[in-house]
């Protein structure tokens, strides 16, 4: 395997965890919204933690982009 190739390789191993991410960022809502319908009266309370868990799990997807494109264009 030439070195073209394995940088290629390993960019789209990367790009898998912003298709990863938004599995995450599904999972964050998903739990929210049971969590809410399950006891309403917390659901305001929540609301904080849901925003940080979307925006950790957006990081990640976005980490793993940045890592993929400095993988193909500057390696």
């Amino acid at each position: 395997m030439d070195a073209e190739a394995a940088k290629l390789l390993g960019a789209g191993f990367a790009a898998i965890g912003a298709g990863l991410a938004s599995i995450g960022v599904g999972n964050v809502f998903a739990k929210f919204l049971e969590g809410a319908l399950r006891n309403p009266g917390a659901a305001d309370a929540q609301q904080g933690r849901l925003f940080i868990g979307f925006a950790g799990a957006e990081l990640l997807g976005l980490l793993s982009f940045v890592i993929a494109a400095l993988l193909i264009f500057a390696a």
